[in-house]
C-alpha cells in the first residue's frame, strides 16, 4: 500500500464515507477544544478520489477545523480502492474504540450491499468473527427507520438502540420519544423497553410512556447513583448534573436545527415556531451572562 503525509486543502476533502459515521456534536467540541489548544495532533486518513481525497478517518477533526477556520490539515493519503476504505472505517478506529456498534453496523451493512457480500465474506475481509457481523447486522436491520435517524444525529446511542430492538418496529419510536425527553441511561432504557412489552393492556403501555421515572423508581435492578465527585461540594455536583441536562438538551436541538426537513417547513410553521426561538435565545443569553460570572480568566 501507497502512503504518504500531505498538507491537503480543507476544500479538496470529500467527505461521502461520513453517512457511515454519527454526529456526535459532544466529541466534536471536544476536538475542537484540543486542536484550539494545541493544533492537530495526528493526521486525518485519506485516499486519492476522482482528483480529491475522500475521507476515511478524522472526521471530527475535520469539522474542528472548519469551525477553526483553518485551511489545510495534515493527511496521511493511501492508494487504495473504495471497499479497502470502508474496511479500514472499522479498522483505524478498532483500537481506540472510538466507532459506536451502529456505525460499526452501517459500514457492514453497506458493504453487504453496495458489494454483494455475505456474512462470512464480511467476516474474512474485516477480521471479525462471523457472531459479530451477525449481531451488527441484527441491531441495524431491526431498527425502524425514523429512530435510525435519531440514532445518526447523536440524539440516541448504540446502546439505546439495543433496548429498542426488543420491541416492534410499531413502538420504537414512542420509547425513542421517552428516552430522550427523560435524558434516560442505557441501563434505564432497557428496564423501561422491558416493561413496556410486559404491559397487560393499551393503558398501562401509555402510562409507562407518560411515566417512565416511576416506572424506573419501582424497579430497583435498574435503579442508577447519580454521577458523584468528592472533590465537589453537593451545589458544585449539582451544577455539574446541570451542565451535562443542558449540553444533551442543547445536542437534540442542534441535530433537530441540521436536519434536512428545517428547509421544508412552510411560512405558517415558522410564524408557529420562531416565538420558541425567541425565548431559547433569550435564555442563551442569560445562561451565557451567569456562566461568564463563575468562569476562570
Amino acid at each position: 500500500m501507497n502512503t504518504r503525509i500531505e498538507e491537503i486543502s480543507i476544500n479538496k476533502f470529500d467527505l461521502s464515507l461520513s453517512g457511515m459515521r454519527i454526529m456526535n456534536m459532544t466529541r466534536i467540541l471536544q476536538v475542537e477544544k484540543s486542536m484550539r489548544l494545541h493544533g492537530q495532533l495526528q493526521p486525518v486518513v485519506a485516499r486519492v478520489h476522482e482528483g480529491g481525497y475522500q475521507l476515511i478517518d478524522g472526521f471530527k477533526r475535520f469539522y474542528a477545523s472548519e469551525d477553526l477556520m483553518m485551511e489545510a490539515l495534515q493527511c496521511l493519503v493511501l492508494e487504495i480502492d473504495l471497499t479497502q476504505a470502508k474496511v479500514l472505517l472499522l479498522s483505524y478506529n478498532r483500537l481506540h474504540q472510538s466507532m459506536e456498534a451502529w456505525e460499526e453496523a452501517m459500514v457492514l451493512q453497506d458493504l453487504q450491499k453496495t458489494h454483494s457480500m455475505d456474512q462470512r465474506s464480511l467476516s474474512r475481509l474485516t477480521g471479525y468473527s462471523r457472531s459479530w457481523v451477525s449481531r451488527r447486522l441484527s441491531l441495524i436491520g431491526k431498527m425502524d427507520e425514523a429512530v435510525s435517524s435519531e440514532i445518526m444525529m447523536g440524539t440516541l446511542t448504540s446502546s439505546h438502540a439495543r433496548a429498542l430492538t426488543k420491541l416492534p418496529r410499531g413502538n420504537q419510536g414512542e420509547i425513542a420519544r421517552a428516552i430522550t425527553t427523560h435524558h434516560l441511561s442505557s441501563r434505564q432504557s432497557d428496564a423501561l423497553a422491558e416493561a413496556f412489552l410486559g404491559a397487560k393492556n393499551e393503558d398501562e403501555r401509555q402510562y409507562i410512556l407518560s411515566h417512565p421515572d416511576q416506572i424506573l423508581k419501582n424497579d430497583q435492578q435498574y435503579q442508577e447513583e447519580e454521577p458523584y465527585d468528592v472533590r465537589l461540594s453537593s451545589y458544585g455536583n449539582d451544577l455539574i448534573k446541570s451542565i451535562g441536562y443542558v449540553i444533551h438538551s442543547v445536542q437534540i436541538m442542534l441535530s433537530r436545527l441540521g436536519d434536512h426537513r428545517t428547509g421544508m417547513l412552510n411560512e405558517s410553521e415558522k410564524v408557529i415556531i420562531n416565538p420558541g426561538f425567541g425565548k431559547v435565545s433569550a435564555y442563551a443569553d442569560k445562561l451565557k451572562e451567569a456562566i461568564n460570572q463563575l468562569q476562570i480568566p
